[in-house]
């Protein structure tokens, strides 16, 4: 009888511990989460999940959607209304806590509420918003298509990837590559290491890099300002008759193509060291008697648009296709 009762203790002690083992496993386990509220007088929504992923949908429902999972380190999930503005938090304890990993949340809104999204590591996924974009992360990548009005994405060291974007967009990174295609309107890059890739129909481009490699296609351009520091730059564009072109770098090399039959005045600088290559006229580039510059000035057709570009070491192309 007592050998029996041992064996009953021990079989209960096992079961036990099988189901703390279970229960624990279980408390480790993402959480599913799946809320909903109305959009009914909301104008904005803010988003915030240090790690993992992010998307975030535009739908034509009058509704706020949340669906995704939680890993073990959340807290929990604010998602509550404030006034005008929905707010959807990933909350940890602590910020030692959150892991790389990270919740993953997708968020469904209405297309014409504007939303803006920061974090430190999680991935950023946009579509389909025409309310207008915020969203600002450190490592994380971002990639966005099919949106509008002001747009503004930026990422440290993260890269970003843009298509169709429309409106005021600004897309900036430190040492992030940033490739944008079919954007439209008035467009503005700002990078620091990080290489660069356009193609957009926008004829407001303003145009930043430090030390990468860019490569512009442009359309029919109004207006383009570029500063460069030591990084090259390759642009293709059309010039509107009355554009203005304005270029300068230090010691990277700048060579930009026009279309066939340019109209244009151009006044092309070298200050020490930098070459000037003409290959749309005859015009020979003319040096400094007495000093290391150099100079090139002509023009094309009526001279309606104007060319101006200078440099300091650096080298300057001019071609026509």
């Amino acid at each position: 009888m007592e050998n029996l009762t041992r064996r009953i203790q021990q079989c209960a002690t096992m079961m036990t511990v099988s189901s703390c083992i279970l229960l624990s496993a279980q408390s480790l386990a993402d959480t599913e989460i799946a809320k909903s509220l109305s959009s009914e007088n909301v104008t904005n929504v803010s988003i915030n999940n240090h790690s993992g992923f992010i998307n975030v949908v535009g739908w034509n429902k009058d509704k706020i959607s949340v669906t995704g999972t939680l890993d073990d380190d959340a807290e929990k999930l604010i998602f509550e209304q404030k006034g005008a503005q929905v707010l959807i938090n990933v909350e940890y304890s602590s910020m030692d806590n959150w892991s790389a990993d990270g919740s993953k949340i997708t968020v469904f809104m209405p297309t014409n509420i504007r939303m803006k999204s920061s974090s430190v590591s999680s991935n950023i996924h946009l579509s389909n918003l025409h309310g207008g974009v915020e969203v600002i992360t450190v490592s994380g990548d971002v990639l966005a298509k099919n949106i509008t009005q002001n747009v503004e994405l930026s990422s440290i060291s993260g890269n970003i990837n843009s298509n169709e974007l429309t409106g005021k967009v600004a897309l900036s990174a430190v040492s992030g590559d940033i490739t944008d295609k079919n954007s439209t309107g008035r467009l503005e890059i700002k990078s620091v290491s990080g290489d660069v890739d356009i193609h957009s129909q926008a004829k407001e481009v303003f145009f930043n890099n430090v030390s990468g490699q860019s490569e512009l296609n442009l359309a029919e351009v109004v207006e383009l300002r570029i500063r460069t520091v030591s990084g090259d730059l390759q642009a293709k564009l059309n010039l509107n008759e009355k554009a203005l072109l304005k270029a300068s770098t230090v010691s990277g090399d700048l060579a930009f193509t026009f279309q066939k039959g340019v109209d244009a005045d151009f006044s092309l600088k070298s200050s020490v060291g930098g070459d000037i290559e003409n290959n749309i006229t005859q015009v020979e580039t003319e040096h400094d008697e007495y000093g290391p510059g150099a100079a090139l000035n002509f023009q094309t057709a009526n001279g309606s648009a104007l060319v101006r570009v200078s440099t300091v070491s650096g080298n300057i192309e001019v071609s026509s296709k």
